[in-house]
Formats: C-alpha cells, sequence, structure tokens
C-alpha cells in the first residue's frame, strides 16, 4: 500500500470524525451513526490495563453502543498481536487491540512487519496511564537498586539479561530510560531480551532473568511469589505516564467510522466504570477469571487500588500512582505524548533519525474520533482536553521533554544509540 494510499485512508478518517464531532449530542438517537457493522475482533494481552475492553464485553456495554457481536480475543504476545492485525479480522486475524502505544507507528510505517510492508493504523485512545513497573530478581535485593539502577553496575555484565516485552514498545523504553540514567548501556551492558507479559514470573523463578519491565499483574504476583522485588513502578520515572492504547487497522476505521465512534464510546464508558473504587474488587474478579487472564484476584487488586508491596519492606498505601483508566485525562490520546514515545524510538535506533514524526502521528492519532465518542458516552466537554499536548513533561532524573523542540531533549541524554534513514 502506497504512502499516497495511506494519506487518501487518514483524510477520509479526519473527514468522518470531523463531521461526528460537529454533530449536536440529541442526533446521535439517529440512524446517521449506527455502527456499520456489529462486530470487531479485539486483541489483548493478560494485563491490568486490558480491562476496559473486558469490562465492555463482560458487561454489555459494546451491545448497548450497537455492536453486541464484538469478540476480546486473548494473544499470547505482542508478536502475536502485531500478525494478527497485519492479517486482519476478515482473514481469521484481529480488527484491533489492546496494544503497546508505539505499535500502531512501527506497523503503520512498516518497521515491524514482514518484509517492512506498512500497514496503515488508527490509534483511537489511550487504555490507561501508569500501572507498569520494573522489577529485579531477588538475588539483587541487597544492593537495594530502586529509582536509581547504577548499583546493579556492580553485578550487572554483558551476559545479564533483562526483559522487556517487545522491542520498542513501552516496556522496552521504560526500562532502557531507567537503565541509562543509572549509567548502565541497555545495549553494551546487559542483554535486553523479549518475554511475554505472562511468562515474566515463571522466566525470573528458572533464573534466567535479572530484571523485567512488565505491566500488572505480573510484577506483584513475582512479589507474592517471593522471586524478586519491584525496584520501581514507572509512575515514578514518570508520574501519569501513557502505556497502552486502543488501536484499528486503518482500513477497518475508514470503512466503519460510526462503528470507530461506538467502539471508542464503549471503551470510554468501561474506563471510567473501572476507575471507580467501588468497582475495584469486581474488575479484578472478572478479568482474573480463566477465560481472560487465569489470575488470582489476590494477585491483581492490591496495585488496582493503590497499594504497592515492593517486596524489599517498603510498602504503600492510596498511592497516586496508581493506573487510571479515565480520570485526569488517561483515556485521550494526547498527540505530545505519542511524539516522546518516537523520541525515544529514535534515541534507540528503532525508528530513524529522519521519521518525520508530524506525519506519522497526523496519519494516525484519531483524536477527533474520541472526541466525539466521549461526547456519545456522555463526557462533560469540561472534563476532555483542551488541546492535543499536555504540555511539558518531567522525568524523575530531571530530564524534561518539550514537544514543541524534541531535538533538544534527544540531544541532552547521553546514553542512546540513534540510526541513519
Amino acid at each position: 500500500m502506497t504512502i499516497t494510499r495511506r494519506n487518501a485512508l487518514a483524510a477520509t478518517a479526519a473527514v468522518f470524525a470531523a463531521a461526528r464531532a460537529a454533530t449536536p449530542r440529541g442526533a446521535f438517537a439517529q440512524g446517521s451513526t449506527t455502527p456499520e457493522v456489529k462486530k470487531a475482533v479485539l486483541g489483548y494481552i493478560a494485563l491490568t490495563d486490558a480491562a476496559a475492553l473486558i469490562i465492555a464485553k463482560e458487561k454489555g456495554i459494546f451491545a448497548k453502543y450497537g455492536m453486541p457481536d464484538v469478540e476480546v480475543s486473548k494473544q499470547a504476545s505482542w508478536g502475536a498481536t502485531r500478525d494478527n492485525l497485519v492479517l486482519g479480522g476478515g482473514s481469521g486475524g484481529i480488527d484491533g487491540a489492546h496494544i503497546l502505544t508505539p505499535m500502531p507507528y512501527l506497523i503503520h510505517n512498516g518497521r515491524i512487519t514482514q518484509n517492512n510492508q506498512p500497514v496503515p493504523m488508527a490509534i483511537l485512545a489511550r487504555l490507561n496511564t501508569n500501572g507498569q513497573a520494573i522489577s529485579v530478581a531477588e538475588k539483587h535485593k541487597a544492593l537495594g537498586a530502586k529509582l536509581d539502577a547504577s548499583p546493579l553496575k556492580r553485578v550487572f555484565t554483558q551476559e545479564s539479561k533483562v526483559a522487556m516485552t517487545f522491542r520498542g514498545g513501552t516496556h522496552d523504553l521504560w526500562i532502557r530510560y531507567w537503565l541509562a540514567a543509572g549509567g548502565i548501556d541497555p545495549d553494551k551492558d546487559v542483554q535486553t531480551i523479549v518475554v511475554p507479559p505472562p511468562q515474566m514470573v515463571a522466566n525470573m523463578k528458572v533464573g534466567t532473568m535479572d530484571a523485567f519491565c512488565v505491566g500488572e499483574p505480573w510484577n506483584d504476583q513475582l512479589v507474592n511469589q517471593r522471586l524478586g522485588y519491584t525496584a520501581l513502578t514507572t509512575g515514578e520515572l514518570w508520574r501519569d505516564h501513557p502505556e497502552k492504547s486502543l488501536g484499528m487497522r486503518g482500513d477497518w476505521v475508514a470503512q466503519h467510522p460510526h462503528a470507530a465512534t461506538a467502539l471508542t464510546a464503549a471503551v470510554i464508558e468501561a474506563q471510567i466504570w473501572c476507575d471507580q473504587a467501588a468497582n475495584k474488587e469486581e474488575m479484578c474478579a472478572i478479568i482474573g477469571r480463566r477465560a481472560w487472564f487465569n489470575v488470582p484476584p489476590a494477585d491483581i487488586l492490591p496495585r488496582s487500588r493503590g497499594t504497592i508491596d515492593y517486596g524489599d519492606g517498603r510498602k504503600v498505601e492510596n498511592s497516586p500512582l496508581l493506573m487510571k483508566y479515565f480520570r485526569d485525562h488517561a483515556s485521550y490520546p494526547f498527540r505530545s505524548h505519542e511524539l516522546w514515545f518516537l523520541t525515544e524510538d529514535i534515541r534507540w535506533g528503532v525508528l530513524p533519525q529522519d521519521t518525520d514524526t508530524a506525519k506519522l502521528i497526523g496519519e494516525v492519532n484519531k483524536e477527533a474520533i474520541w472526541r466525539a465518542a466521549a461526547e456519545r458516552a456522555g463526557v462533560k466537554a469540561s472534563d476532555t482536553p483542551t488541546g492535543t499536548s499536555r504540555g511539558t513533561e518531567t522525568f524523575f532524573d530531571g530530564k524534561v521533554f518539550d514537544p514543541a523542540n524534541p531535538a533538544a531533549y534527544l540531544a541532552s541524554l547521553s546514553i542512546k544509540k540513534l540510526a541513519g534513514a
């Protein structure tokens, strides 16, 4: 598929989104917003930040918005998610997914697809902020590495294995940032390896890994099994950072604009439900079921409520860094956040230095659909962001990312691995 064709698809989706955004609220009851299809196949990985998709299915919220036949299908890994998105729902794959935010971009421009073939993608919503962690093996606990990774320099070698879930994905970027801030080069001083989220604890148990970064409930499970400790939650690295997204194939969105809005509205309503403290226990009981995660709710509930047992003597109650689904604009896909992800992927050589980030974000980010969906879900205008940027972001080590000047941020980072075109 050519760049011209991709731009055309993006333009078509934008026209539909703009038209919906301009439609008065009362018109949503009319047939003009009826979804073109009743079904979509959405992938998910067994991570707590997939909760909104599962709750939207279990609670009949997809059906409420005219899409009763939505399927939420478990994926074995992020690589499998990518492959099934490339295949597409019409060919036995999936139409969209709970996904690491950088992945739709890397699929869209063909960086991670077979033969580098671009597959147009769209991001319709952010699924959560916060809620990930970096865990370290029990054998290294005495070194006391927390936010500062530098104590591990004494024991880490080129044979040390540090795991993340997908090259260029969020967990890869969190653990690389943490290591580099502590003076450890993730490309030279250790081995970074890919392990699917549900396999993290098992791999740590057999002693093949020194540290990993993943979403919950796997960090909490590691602590509960006394196999390691949580060095930090990623919210400590960057408070209220973006994490997963609702990503869809671009052609699906272009062909089914009303359905795309309906899906997003259902997810937003589910996110609002998931954020309510009174619903946390039921949410964890549902997603912990064998059909979904097959994980004891006791491994999911505490951190969902903001109770963090780090496994090294530290314990925090009512942490403000708990996973957020909707509140504090967690659901809105800020373009400035996606620019940070792209900038970090440039930092580590996943994307070339000459990547046209503005063009990419313009093609993939469908925040106008989110706004139309939020209105349909009854979100007050005062509860939606007024712009597409959250402004400058400050990290735990004092680094500042100004979305108006990503080059200055990149230049400020001493450890990096830039690649050519």
